[in-house]
Formats: C-alpha cells, structure tokens, sequence
C-alpha cells in the first residue's frame, strides 16, 4: 500500500463559511413553505466561530511554548509537564524522522494508556504524520495487521512490554516508545520546518469502525476537522490551563481524542486514568464519557467535575437530569465520520424533552427523506451532517466512501454524511434524535423505533438506564438496570407511553448493562443473553 493512501480525497474543502440565500440552495428547498425554509436555515446552520488555530499541531505547540511550566499529562503518580512533554516528543519525532516519516505519512501506535502514548501522539503530530491509535489487548491480531497494511504505515509505535504482541512485516519497523523519549542525547532539531509542519488540510489521525459488521474501516481525520470542534465552543467544553480533564476512553474511540487533544490544545491537565473510572472521574474538572459509563459511576463522588459530556449511544433522561442539577451537561451526538461530535447544548432538567443540541459552530444538520428532500420541521427524518465536521472519506474504500458521503445540495461545493440516525427538530431548534435507522425494526408488521421504547423504560422510577432489541420478527426483549428494577413497572411505563405492540415480551433487570471495550453498550452480547436465558428458562413469547 503506498503512503499516498492517506491523502484526504479530492473535493474536500478547507474552512469557508458558504453564502447560506445562494440560487442552489433555494432550489433545493423548494419543497418547503417559506416558513420551513427559514427554519431549515435557521435551525441547521451552525455559528461562524473561527478556530483558534488552523491545526491541531499548531495549537499543541503553543501551549508549550505559552505554559512550559503547567502540568500537560498525569498518570499513575507520575507527571509530564508541557516543556517536558515538547522535549520528550522532539526526541521521539527525531527517531521517527530518522526512519523516514514524514508529512504525509501514517504512524501507527498500537499500545495502551500511557504518558508515551500522549507522547507518541504529538511526535506524530509534529511530524505532519496522522497517528493511528489502536489499543493492544483489546484489538485482535488480526486487526492491528490490516491497520498497519492498509496505512502503509512504515513505523509502529508500541511499549517494550507489548513489543511480542504487536505483530510487524518485514518493511515496517518497530519502535519501543520507552526506549528512546528519555534519552537526552538523541538530535532533535529541525523539527519546525515546512517539511514537517502540518496544513489545515493534512490527516491528523486515522480511527478504525469496531469492526463489529466486517473488516475495519479507516475514517480519514483532518487537522481542519479537529481544529473546528476542540478549537471553538461549546466542543472545548471550556478546557483550558488550571483544569484537569479525564482520559478514561479507549484510546482508539473517536472520543478519547475529544479528551486528549482537547486537553493538550487547550492548555488543560489530561488525567488518564489506571483500573478505577471511578476514582479519575472524582478527581477531574472535564469529564467525557458514554452514557454507559456515566450510569456505572456514583455521582455523589463526583461533585467537583464542573463540565460533562456524553455521546456515542442514546442517553437515559434521568442520567441527563441527575448530572445537570450540579454541572454544565453536554448530551451531544456525532459518528466518528462528522470528527466527534456535530451538535451539543447544554441540558437543563427544566427542558421538555432532552436533545442532542444544535449544530456545533461551522457545521450544518439536515433532517431529510430517503430520496434527500428536505422534510418540514418538526417530521422524523434521517440526519445528514455537513459543514467543517465532515471528514476526508474512507480510507482505501472509495465505494463505501460515495456511498455515505455526497456532495451537498444546501451548500454547492461541499460534502454531507449520512448519519442513519434519525432524528427533528422541535420548535425551538434543537434536534431530538430517535436512534439509528437500522433501530426502527417491523414487529408483527408495525414499525416500532426501539429507542423510544428504552425511553418509556427509563421514564419509570424504578429504571435508571435501559436497552431493547429485536428478538424475532414479533418480539422485543429489554434489559434494564439496577438490578433491583421491576421488570412489571417498567413494562408498565411502556405500556402506558407506546401502542401495546411496543410493549417487551420480556423485561430482564441487571447490575449494570455489558459494555463494549469503546464503553457503549454490548448489544450483541445482551442478545445472546436473552436467547440463553429464554431458552434455559422457558420464558413464553409471542408466537
């Protein structure tokens, strides 16, 4: 694979903010009345915010240059301060430069939770390179070797104890982070010069899908992308020198790099976390998280987080509430191809419904039919996010790439992505979303949006979070927690809330519900739980 495999894809365009009245688009919305065309406009344009810096690099280098002496990253007892993290990444990005990476280029980290990985992250970074995280010990064999081909990364970037587990081709190179970041002698000058440093446009890092539907897919990540979320409000989420901000995600979710770049962009104390979500989440001003592993944490101990923020799966209203009665809470939403997140508010308990927010600065929301009209506000469509979010494309898979991505009828020039999430907008402006397109399921002929089923769930006293599937063609099956739970009660609020044919056929109170190693819920192990156990039980269904 050659290393152009990770040049962003043509029509891909830098920041600019189009004229939002151009002939193109009232075309384009000539299916609305002319109230809805000035709400779709209203509604699904983001602010004009620029960012702070137009790289994540260049942002990163001038708050070590700014606060050398301010805490950059924090773990297990041991602190890096940001001239030390500068020092250490200098030495680090000369042994890369000495082994040919350069702008350009993919570097591959296959390794865990570390101070080196925050190390080996910004020693990509200003290189030019795209750094492509994956966590060993989580990620199959398997994986790690179709990463590193489909890259063409030629150096991966690990620990001395998880070298045996990393597996290396013959032209490719491994290099023990530990190893070589410490020592003092190693040359590290002629890092800053046009060859090396990052532009708007250059690949910042390559995440991989779970995989959990076929083989992993790259999704391209531009410094400009970044730059537009973690370099402007509301996605810095306030980060900024004095704050400590948790680590606690798995290092190859979309997500962690909300925590770790958003962190060391903006001047804050990353804190990454050991064994305990627990105990990092008492100790942080930030915390981001899904709201699986939100649910899981006693909130009471948690008093001094002053912003939070979830996404990554659909979030339980009284979670929502419970956290926004003493802190700023995000609940936002974006897939890892709209670069994190694409909308975000801040939640107030007070609030008739809990939504996902609004568009975030530079990027637009529009909520369309199958056929991509523009559907009137207030109707239930699927989302289509576009704008700075919108990221280079798949890598090495140009079908699936115009298969998800297309260019954009509101804005002549630029590129949308089909979320499949559904979701409308309420009267206000702020969008309410309805789970994923593949979630809105046929039980015994009726079409029934499983989230709202959760959600019905959730609204009974006794349920804190909750999650339901499709068994069969005329069965749904919930589970539920805590594990103390009624099983009738919450069925009840189902009931009560939704047409009979919503109702579960079955209700299963647990501890806590099984996550994913990218902390959302497990939902094809929660299936095979649910196929056990009517199988061992008995349990009748409907036939």
């Amino acid at each position: 694979m050659q290393n152009s495999a990770v040049t962003p894809l043509k029509g891909f365009h830098p920041p600019t903010l189009i004229d939002a009245t151009s002939d193109d688009q009232t075309h384009a919305l000539a299916c609305l009345t002319a109230p809805d065309q000035t709400r779709f406009r209203a509604f699904g344009w983001g602010p004009w915010q620029a960012p702070r810096h137009p790289t994540i690099a260049a942002a990163i280098r001038h708050q070590m240059h700014r606060n050398p002496a301010e805490i950059a990253v924090e773990f297990g007892g041991h602190r890096l301060s940001y001239a030390a993290l500068d020092a250490a990444s200098n030495r680090l990005a000369g042994v890369l430069r000495a082994h040919d990476v350069k702008r350009g280029d993919a570097v591959c980290l296959f390794l865990h939770r570390s101070i080196d990985m925050v190390v080996a992250i910004v020693a990509a970074l200003k290189l030019g390179a795209a750094y492509v995280p994956q966590h060993v010990g989580v990620a199959p064999t398997e994986t790690l070797r179709h990463v590193a081909d489909v890259t063409g990364a030629k150096v991966l970037l690990s620990l001395s104890e998880l070298a045996d587990q990393v597996p290396v081709a013959p032209h490719q190179t491994l290099i023990a982070i530990d190893t070589v970041i410490y020592d003092p002698m190693l040359d590290i000058s002629g890092l800053d010069g046009a060859n090396h440093q990052a532009r708007h446009d250059d690949l910042a890092m390559i995440l991989f899908t779970s995989g959990t539907t076929g083989v992993p897919n790259g999704v391209q990540v531009t410094h400009a992308n970044l730059a537009n979320i973690l370099l402007t409000a509301p996605g810095d989420l306030g980060m900024r020198p004095g704050l400590r901000v948790g680590q606690i995600l798995s290092i190859s979710f979309d997500m962690a790099a909300w925590e770790t770049l958003g962190a060391l962009s903006n001047g804050a104390t990353l804190v990454i976390r050991g064994k305990s979500i627990q105990e990092t989440a008492e100790q942080v001003d930030v915390l981001i998280a899904t709201p699986s592993i939100l649910t899981a944490l006693d909130h009471r101990r948690c008093r001094n987080v002053k912003v939070a923020a979830v996404a990554g799966e659909p979030c339980p209203r009284p979670l929502a509430d419970t956290w926004a009665s003493f802190c700023t809470f995000y609940n936002s939403c974006g897939p890892t191809e709209t670069t994190i997140i694409n909308t975000a508010e801040p939640h107030d308990p007070d609030k008739p419904v809990l939504s996902i927010g609004r568009p975030t600065p530079n990027n637009t929301v529009y909520i369309l039919d199958e056929n991509l009209r523009p559907l009137p506000i207030g109707h239930k469509g699927e989302m289509w996010a576009g704008g700075d979010c919108v990221t280079a494309g798949y890598l090495a898979n140009p079908g699936l790439t115009a298969e998800r991505y297309r260019p954009d009828p509101f804005r002549p020039g630029r590129m949308m992505f089909r979320t499949r999430d559904l979701g409308r907008w309420t009267t206000t402006g702020e969008l309410e979303h309805f789970g994923r397109v593949d979630d809105l399921v046929k039980v015994r002929g009726f079409r029934v949006e499983l989230d709202s089923v959760s959600g019905a769930l959730e609204a009974s006293p006794c349920c804190q979070q909750a999650v339901t599937l499709q068994y069969d063609l005329r069965n749904l099956v919930s589970f539920i927690s805590p594990a103390s739970a009624c099983p009738k009660r919450a069925a009840q609020s189902v009931a009560d809330r939704l047409p009979y044919y919503c109702t579960p056929s079955m209700v299963m109170p647990m501890d806590t519900l099984p996550r994913t190693p990218r902390g959302k819920l497990d939902k094809r192990l929660l299936l095979t739980l649910a196929q056990t156990h009517i199988a061992e039980t008995g349990v009748e269904l409907n036939l």
